[in-house]
């Protein structure tokens, strides 16, 4: 499990939540920014940049491109 989705579980939202969160983030994301960058958001979330919607199954590329960002400073 990547460390993203793991933090959202952590804060009381189950799998499904998590993983429903991180692909509502990605479709906000692509709302904001010009359809050529798409496939960019799509391999930051760790989707086929050829799908269209992405899988549910292979977000574990999120967490490992934020993963410093959300580490606990310490």
């Amino acid at each position: 499990m990547n460390e993203l989705k793991a933090k959202l579980i952590s804060l009381g939202l189950s799998d499904e939540m998590a993983t429903k969160a991180l692909q509502t983030v990605g479709e906000f994301a692509k709302t904001k920014l010009p359809e050529n960058m798409h496939p960019l958001v799509n391999q930051f979330l760790g989707e086929d940049s050829s799908s269209a919607t992405g899988s549910s199954s292979t977000l574990g590329g999120l967490g490992d491109m934020l993963g410093g960002f959300f580490a606990d400073k310490k």
